[in-house]
């Protein structure tokens, strides 16, 4: 297939892939629809359940605004601040901004089938595309970074394409500022940045598409990711330790075959067909910059495959624009026989409902355990509210005079983020933590002399209670968390701990405790 063939498909109800003077065809209105569907569908289960690990800790991360953190730049966190300040501690309101996230996604990825040279159908396949990908809809459920970096890699890729169709390289600026701006919601957006910059650089692109205006982009894409080296800067480049900690927890050769397998389920199961003739088309395209969006897609693969295997949603943006890609070139294959296109419609309507029962709160909290193993969404929103009303127990159960001197120490960021969100006006106080950035907000009272100590299962952390005795003279397990019928996350299993007499000062065992994962 040519790059002509992808730029003059067949006519649609009239419509050429390429208008005369060189301008792609409109963009169909349907895609709007889906988007809407995709939008509609996240906030009709936004509420399903409770609010999950990881955005308990962005609520915390919220309150405690500052340039950056360990483990994520401020964005993210600013949005669950802004969040807070509209809606209160609501899952409703906090999910809005990645179900936005999503559905901008959707249309991303048919504004690239157009530059593609795509008309009504293939734009219309590509917004499917991406919407019924299983990776988009189960981390648009939840309000972390993920929602927001696959749009970024997606608007990314699509402002390289249509440079890579018109020539124009004033839109580097605009990329650079995408790269930045995504930067800033994950870092994994700078990853991609400098490996496209790299294959423009030293390949056959650099032709055609390196000029000042690529140094332009370049410089925009660093403006916006200065505060977060700062800070990063301030406290000892915590990133690069917990990227070493990530790395060591989901990579190696044993992850290999997990990463793999993984990107198979990052579009619905009857798409895969779709991206990797896009991924075919873009490496064999005469195209210099087309052809580096498949070259970035093998270096990405290769490096995450070695580094973070386990972790198999990172390339999830690019998989938009190999989607888009895809419905282009089989446009024509598709329609000249009904029963291909009947088959990839029958295909996407099943894998995608057996993909939502799975990323989504669709099934009754009893009977999700079965899908943890494959996505621990669900899993990690349940259980919460009878962890936090294990620990007031606990807490209320001590004497008032150890209460003056005591403090709740969590070692997950989830358990923290529960005590202070879903806890909070309770008569509970504030919970720190050791884990990733909330340790850098220090112990509490650092002259404490009774803390109640909240961990997760043994699978998890096994041997934490021999920790604490490294700790304390006297510590005893009063609570095992569990939540009876629900899916085996991390805190089932777990214990609450009443841990006196500390062999030193809590301020001075406080900096033994720090744990980044």
């Amino acid at each position: 297939m040519t790059d002509a063939a992808v730029t003059r498909p067949a006519d649609d109800e009239g419509d050429k892939g390429e208008m005369d003077g060189g301008r792609p065809a409109p963009l169909d209105r349907r895609v709007y629809g889906v988007a809407a569907a995709v939008f509609a569908l996240l906030m009709a289960f936004s509420a399903r359940y409770g609010l999950h690990r990881d955005e308990l800790y962005f609520l915390d991360c919220a309150r405690h605004l500052q340039a950056s953190y360990v483990d994520q730049p401020v964005l993210a966190p600013l949005l669950a601040r802004v969040s807070l300040e509209l809606f209160g501690v609501s899952a409703t309101g906090l999910r809005l901004f990645p179900a936005l996230a999503a559905a901008g996604t959707v249309v991303v990825g048919a504004l690239t089938a157009r530059e593609f040279g795509g008309a009504r159908r293939p734009q219309l396949l590509a917004a499917v595309a991406t919407a019924t990908m299983p990776v988009l809809l189960g981390s648009a459920h939840i309000a972390n970074t993920t929602s927001y970096e696959t749009l970024a890699w997606a608007a990314i890729a699509l402002v390289v394409v249509r440079i890579g169709r018109t020539g124009d390289t004033r839109w580097w600026l605009a990329a650079g500022a995408l790269v930045g701006v995504g930067a800033e919601f994950n870092h994994l957006a700078a990853i991609f940045g400098a490996v496209l910059l790299a294959a423009v650089l030293l390949g056959p692109a650099r032709r055609t598409a390196a000029d000042r205006r690529l140094l332009w982009g370049a410089l925009i894409a660093v403006v916006p990711v200065l505060p977060d080296l700062w800070w990063q800067s301030r406290h000892g480049w915590a990133m690069f330790e917990m990227t070493r900690a990530l790395n060591a927890e989901h990579g190696g050769p044993g992850n290999i075959v997990t990463w793999v397998v993984g990107q198979l389920g990052m579009s619905c199961l009857a798409m895969i067909v779709v991206w990797v003739a896009g991924l075919r088309f873009l490496w064999r395209s005469k195209r210099p910059l087309w052809r580096c969006l498949a070259l970035a897609y093998g270096v990405l693969f290769v490096l995450f495959a070695v580094t973070t295997g386990a972790q198999v949603y990172y390339l999830a943006g690019l998989y938009v624009c190999l989607l888009a890609a895809g419905a282009v070139v089989l446009d024509g294959t598709l329609y000249a026989g009904r029963e291909r296109l009947r088959g990839l419609v029958l295909g996407t309507a099943v894998s995608t409902a057996v993909s939502a029962v799975i990323v989504l709160p669709v099934l009754p909290p009893s009977d999700v355990a079965w899908t943890y193993g494959i996505s621990p969404i669900s899993g990690e929103t349940q259980g919460w509210p009878r962890l936090v009303g294990t620990v007031r127990q606990v807490w209320t159960g001590l004497p008032a005079e150890r209460r003056a001197h005591a403090v709740i120490f969590a070692a997950d960021y989830g358990e923290a983020g529960a005590v202070n969100e879903l806890g909070r006006g309770t008569g509970l106080p504030t919970a720190v933590g050791s884990q990733n950035t909330d340790w850098w907000w220090g112990p509490g009272d650092a002259h404490a002399t009774t803390v109640v100590a909240i961990a997760p299962g043994p699978r998890y952390l096994p041997g934490y209670e021999a920790r604490l005795r490294r700790y304390f003279r006297d510590v005893r397990e009063v609570a095992t968390l569990s939540d009876p019928g629900g899916a085996p996350n991390i805190e089932r299993g777990g214990h609450v701990y009443v841990c006196e007499g500390p062999r030193r000062a809590w301020g001075e065992i406080w900096p033994e405790l720090r744990m980044y994962a």
